[in-house]
């Protein structure tokens, strides 16, 4: 799956979605695993992975894999001067996988300023069975990450997902009050709500 211009800025839009909201903690509730944490996204439509490292600008890389199976990587740092919304073509390269002029698009979230870009569906597992994630602008080096412990923490975000995927669709409220199921005495009746 290729991206657009259009659905980058987008994730761009949404990149204060990281990190759980209260309202989804206990569809899942944060886990660390080494240096990586998993967590439910503060839309409650999706996960992410999100790993700090240490060092000038402390690069923070997010992994978020949704619901759809549409995923977006972000990486953000306190030194870089990437404004938002612009719109740099960058190299990744993974220890398995190579994906030259990518487009991203520029956000600042969380104090700092980086990009956000998406892949194809098969981004996850390139994700995980790689050791390292060299990303360039031209022939200017932009970070070189070690992935190790990504493995685990992608088959994590997989379990997250499918929690949230699992879990039954809540009714929306109407005039403040919550839907009332068709069969209330059936035993899904959590489950089915009516459509109006």
């Amino acid at each position: 799956m290729s991206i657009g211009l259009r659905g980058l800025a987008l994730l761009a839009g949404g990149a204060c979605l990281f990190g759980a909201s209260s309202s989804h903690a206990d569809d899942y509730p944060t886990r660390k695993f080494g240096a990586w944490t998993v967590s439910v996204s503060n839309d409650g439509k999706g996960c992410f992975v999100t790993r700090t490292y240490e060092g000038p600008g402390d690069t923070t890389l997010l992994l978020g894999l949704d619901t759809d199976a549409s995923n977006r990587l972000t990486l953000l740092n306190a030194n870089w001067s990437i404004k938002p919304k612009d719109q740099p073509r960058l190299t990744f390269r993974l220890s398995n996988a190579s994906f030259p002029r990518h487009l991203a698009v520029g956000i600042a979230a969380d104090g700092k300023q980086g990009f956000v870009t998406s892949f194809g569906e098969t981004f996850p597992d390139t994700f995980a069975a790689s050791k390292s994630l060299k990303i360039a602008r031209g022939d200017i080096p932009v970070e070189d990450l070690a992935l190790d412990g990504s493995g685990g923490a992608i088959t994590e975000l997989r379990k997250c997902v499918t929690a949230l995927r699992d879990k039954p669709p809540v009714a929306k409220p109407r005039d403040g009050k919550n839907r009332i199921p068709l069969d209330p005495f059936a035993p899904d009746a959590a489950r089915k709500k009516s459509d109006d």
